[in-house]
């Protein structure tokens, strides 16, 4: 099927019903874009002019500037809708301020009610609000009809008034006041992010053929020689030179910006899952977060633009994520992108991936348009005979860094490792392992025998240990809408605090509080591993065993390397015999997570004879390890590895991070004494890591 204008030529009905799309050439459609900039509205000169530098008819000139103009005016009304909505919530919001107040005010002279109470009722301040909203529709609707675009011209809106019930002092902790919203997410107090719903039918053709020119660009990179990748630190990155010169870019690097670098990687590799199995995984927003929790922490499909055979190829989707690297001190990565899907072949596939403008969300902030994108990026999928599959992963981002990037994380993420493709294919091979763990003959079965626990067992210890993990990843979000305030302990060591209501059935109801601090550690990614999965070490590290050991009861294999496990500890003294704790390990090249939640035995017996894990709560606490990205220093150590502390010595950034059920009551308030308690938590816990593996001074 081709995208492209719609070119209405002369005669009947018939005639034009059967008429397909003209797909306008690259070169076509950026002459006619600059052209546009210039002159909205060209005359005749101007359009025979264009039709013979372009080989187009007049009448295909006319009808593309037409349509063009009808594109554009559409955004501009998008724009006011927009802002006009986000008015409509202030003023909702400072509605509801006056009547919470309003509802607490007393008469000075008796300490009783206002005289004038009943006016402020209930049912004429929905009057009120109905009267204000249809006025701000009035007005919207005179705006875009009649006034053209100065809505957009006014100050950008403030941000929507805090309805937090949680107003706290902190005395001790080097800050004179902490306030933390419990609305939704976390302490941000900005609007909501209002995706588009739906993509209009104008703007289709033209997303179907961005989508097509990034599949060509996707496997054109996917296929490409030495020229354009070069080798770096044992990882395949984009010559920048190269690819501006090849994919007919000239003069891009000096619209870049000072402030915007580019990270573009390319690997491959065989993973335990057929091509079919890649490409559902793909093009379903709930599979690709669960497979990927340590690097999506939120993604959603906006539209689903083309419906494909089977919903695979040919298939178009509009989608939304965050990406994160799982630490409180990084921000996330928001992109709104089209996903295209194609089967080259038989038993080829390909899955490209290429952003779309949302500018109507740094609107949101009154900042101007964020410059960071997608390029075209994604992976071709080869069946291989043995049922797995071999991917060829391409990323190509765009990034501005409107903040200065924290100096723990600043050679990882200029590096490009932090989102490149060897972390997301080490992330799928690794998520593919482990559901090949499901299936008897996947992998070979090396579970410590535990009385009663059935392959039904076995699928519910699992189920239930992967929404742990993605629930923990999910906690360590730094989004604009989960944002984390600064508190300085004994230790110093830069404790984050984050607190929520907690309604979902997997986790405890009431105030839930979410601490974290990254750090760097002179030691090798795989030697932290190794020490903090441990359980017979676990004792020097984790304040809350009282230094009594514990002993791993069960444990189930997850994948190849022998860390990847789910486990279920119990510690020794009678104190905590009532009590297991449930712990999950993975690791690979590029990174490991150790994730630990305590569950009582009734909810260890409910798993064990595989009924569903769903409504057992879960708050989950661990370590997230990645490599300090420092150029030449080695992922892993040797046999007894470098110096600690010497040049030489490969890095390790770990963020350490607990959650704590503050109160069971969701309208209680946080107090001073719970936050004290997690800061004094972290920073003893980080100090014991650090004299444990020798590097206590660092």
């Amino acid at each position: 099927m081709d995208f492209g204008d719609d070119v209405m030529d002369g005669g009947s009905d018939a005639q034009r019903r059967k008429k397909r799309y003209h797909r306008h050439t690259p070169r076509q459609i950026q002459q006619l874009e600059a052209m546009f900039k210039e002159c909205p509205h060209p005359d005749e000169n101007q359009r025979m002019q264009l039709s013979r530098e372009l080989g187009l008819e007049p009448r295909q000139i006319k009808f593309w500037f037409q349509n063009r103009r009808t594109q554009m005016k559409a955004q501009h009304e998008r724009q006011d809708n927009c802002f006009l909505r986000a008015e409509n919530d202030k003023i909702r919001c400072e509605n509801i301020a006056m009547r919470e107040a309003l509802r607490s005010v007393i008469c000075p002279t008796c300490g009783g009610p206002p005289v004038a109470d009943d006016y402020f009722d209930e049912q004429k301040l929905r009057m009120e609000n109905a009267r204000l909203k249809e006025e701000l529709d009035r007005v919207s609707s005179l705006t875009s009809k009649y006034l053209g675009r100065p809505i957009t011209q006014l100050p950008p809106a403030q941000a929507a008034l805090s309805m937090s019930s949680l107003d706290l002092s902190v005395g001790g902790l080097g800050s004179p006041s902490l306030d933390l919203d419990l609305l939704s997410g976390g302490s941000s107090g900005y609007p909501p992010f209002h995706l588009p719903m739906s993509v209009s039918e104008m703007e289709r053709p033209m997303m179907a053929e961005m989508a097509t020119r990034a599949m060509d660009e996707l496997i054109r990179m996917a296929q490409a020689g030495e020229h354009l990748w070069v080798k770096a630190g044992g990882r395949e990155v984009l010559n920048v030179d190269t690819y501006d010169s090849v994919f007919a870019k000239p003069g891009a690097a000096s619209f870049r910006g000072p402030d915007v670098h580019v990270e573009g990687s390319r690997d491959s590799g065989l993973v335990f899952m057929s091509a079919v199995g890649l490409v559902d995984m793909f093009m379903d927003s709930s599979k690709w977060t669960e497979f990927f929790p340590a690097i999506v922490s939120k993604a959603r499909t906006v539209d689903v633009l083309v419906n494909g055979m089977a919903g695979r190829s040919e298939s178009l989707v509009l989608m939304y994520e965050e990406l994160h690297v799982m630490s409180p001190v990084v921000p996330t990565r928001e992109f709104c992108f089209l996903r295209y899907c194609r089967q080259i072949e038989r038993g080829l596939w390909a899955i490209a991936d290429i952003s779309v403008d949302l500018q109507q969300h740094d609107a949101r902030f009154g900042a101007p348009p964020s410059r960071s994108c997608r390029l075209p990026s994604g992976c071709l999928i080869a069946d291989m005979a043995d049922g797995s599959s071999k991917v060829t992963w391409v990323e190509h981002m765009e990034i501005e860094d409107r903040v200065p990037i924290h100096l723990l994380y600043r050679d990882l993420i200029l590096s490009g490792a932090a989102l490149g493709a060897h972390r997301w294919l080490a992330a799928l091979q690794r998520a593919c392992e482990r559901c090949a763990c499901l299936v008897p003959a996947g992998m070979p079965h090396r579970d410590i025998a535990v009385a009663g626990v059935t392959p039904e067992g076995k699928r519910s210890m699992m189920k239930l240990s992967q929404r742990m993990v993605s629930s923990f990843c999910a906690s360590l979000s730094a989004s604009q809408l989960h944002r984390w305030t600064t508190l300085s302990g004994p230790s110093d060591v830069g404790v984050r605090v984050t607190v929520h209501r907690s309604t979902d059935p997997g986790q405890p109801s009431g105030v839930v509080l979410s601490a974290a601090t990254s750090i760097w550690l002179p030691v090798p990614c795989d030697r932290v591993f190794a020490f903090v999965r441990d359980e017979h070490r676990r004792s020097q590290w984790d304040v809350l065993s009282h230094g009594n050991p514990v002993q791993e009861v069960s444990r189930i294999p997850n994948g190849s390397h022998p860390g990847n496990c789910i486990s279920l500890l119990r510690g020794l003294n009678a104190s905590q015999n009532s009590m297991l704790i449930l712990q999950e390990s993975c690791t690979d090249g590029t990174g490991s997570l150790v994730v630990y939640a305590p569950i009582d035995i009734p909810a260890a017996n409910v798993v064990m004879s595989g009924e569903d894990p769903s409504a057992i709560p879960l708050l989950p606490s661990g370590f997230t390890i990645l490599p300090d990205g420092r150029p030449g220093a080695p992922s892993s150590s040797s046999a007894g590895g470098p110096l600690v502390g010497s040049p030489a010595a490969a890095g390790s950034l770990v963020t350490v991070a607990f959650q704590i059920l503050v109160s069971s009551l969701p309208s209680s308030r946080l107090n001073a004494e719970s936050v004290a308690t997690v800061n004094s938590l972290i920073s003893t816990t980080v100090e014991q890591i650090k004299a444990a593996l020798n590097c206590a001074s660092h």
